[in-house]
């Protein structure tokens, strides 16, 4: 690998692999993945490298991209200023964000590789290769793919869901009881409201109180108009807390969206009425109003008006000839 980029990639996928096939947690943090860099450097047209180290037991990827550039930048400060590179093992200092040397290999053969006596040799039939292959999960880079073709995703989206598979799988279940509602809303609401409160409430998706099946009867209640962006937004921190549908939130608090057209304009009529001055301002060339005139009807209706129906009552309203 000759950039940091491929380095993340390497270690990104291998990390996503193991854990798409279930035989590692992958959490970094806990020790259970390590990654081990091996960096030398060579001059720009050479095909042969220089003097190698190693930095030991990186646990985390941003240290292991700090890791590998601080010591790209050490080894060619020392080529240029003419002076050799040692063979060592080297530590990450964290804190002080450098490497540091742990042991001196001067020869390669001290790392006195061996044949392990206690391991007899390990023969790997084609048929048994075949019969594993055939029981292998979707791996990680086949579910991108297939996210970004079936979903509409891009790979950068794909890609943040399937590197940690509950996310992914979460996302799926979801996004099969959509009705008529686009998969990229799933990612929205997922990647947004959800991993957001996960975050500040250092709670796993796992014990996440919103199942699959709830999140897409909210976004559904979205589209078909029950309830708007907003008002779902605030039903979806419920659901959070609680763990309760949305339509038993939905309707204990009496969230239905206001839709109706006449409703929605007397309430546009009395918040101009209340505010003359500001409706003067608009009226002389000051548009940005409209949208504080919108969120005032907003606050008069409760949250609860249908956003489509109040703009275009608002439009037609702040711009006739007599109030």
């Amino acid at each position: 690998m000759h950039s940091i980029e491929d380095v993340r990639g390497y270690a990104t996928s291998l990390r996503a692999i193991v854990r798409a096939l279930g035989v590692n947690s992958g959490d970094m943090e806990k020790g259970v993945i390590r990654f081990e860099a091996n960096i030398s450097l060579r001059p720009a047209g050479s095909q042969e490298l220089g003097t190698r180290v190693e930095i030991k037991n990186l646990n985390s990827f941003r240290a292991m991209e700090r890791a590998i550039l601080f010591e790209i930048h050490r080894q060619t400060k020392l080529l240029d200023a003419g002076a050799a590179v040692e063979q060592e093992t080297l530590g990450w200092d964290e804190p002080n964000q450098q490497t540091y040397s742990q042991r001196s290999k001067e020869e390669a053969h001290d790392y006195r590789y061996f044949p392990e006596p206690d391991l007899p040799p390990l023969v790997v039939e084609e048929d048994w290769v075949r019969r594993i292959r055939e029981t292998l999960p979707e791996l990680p880079r086949a579910r991108v793919m297939r996210f970004c073709q079936v979903y509409g995703l891009t790979p950068v989206e794909a890609t943040l869901l399937v590197n940690d598979g509950e996310a992914a799988d979460y996302f799926e279940t979801t996004a099969a009881h959509l009705k008529d509602v686009p998969a990229r809303v799933v990612f929205a609401w997922l990647t947004g409201e959800i991993f957001a409160w996960m975050n500040q409430n250092s709670v796993p998706l796992v014990q996440v109180r919103v199942p699959p099946t709830r999140l897409a009867e909210l976004i559904n209640a979205i589209q078909s108009g029950t309830i708007n962006q907003n008002t779902g937004k605030s039903v979806l921190a419920q659901m959070l807390q609680s763990g309760q549908p949305a339509d038993e939130i939905i309707q204990s608090q009496g969230l239905v969206q206001v839709s109706d057209a006449d409703l929605i304009a007397s309430l546009v009529r009395q918040v101009l009425a209340e505010h003359p001055a500001e409706l003067e301002s608009y009226r002389a060339g000051k548009l940005t109003l409209a949208n504080w005139f919108f969120g005032q009807v907003m606050r008069v209706a409760g949250g609860k008006a249908n956003p489509a129906v109040l703009r275009e009552e608002l439009e037609r309203q702040l711009n006739q000839t007599h109030f």
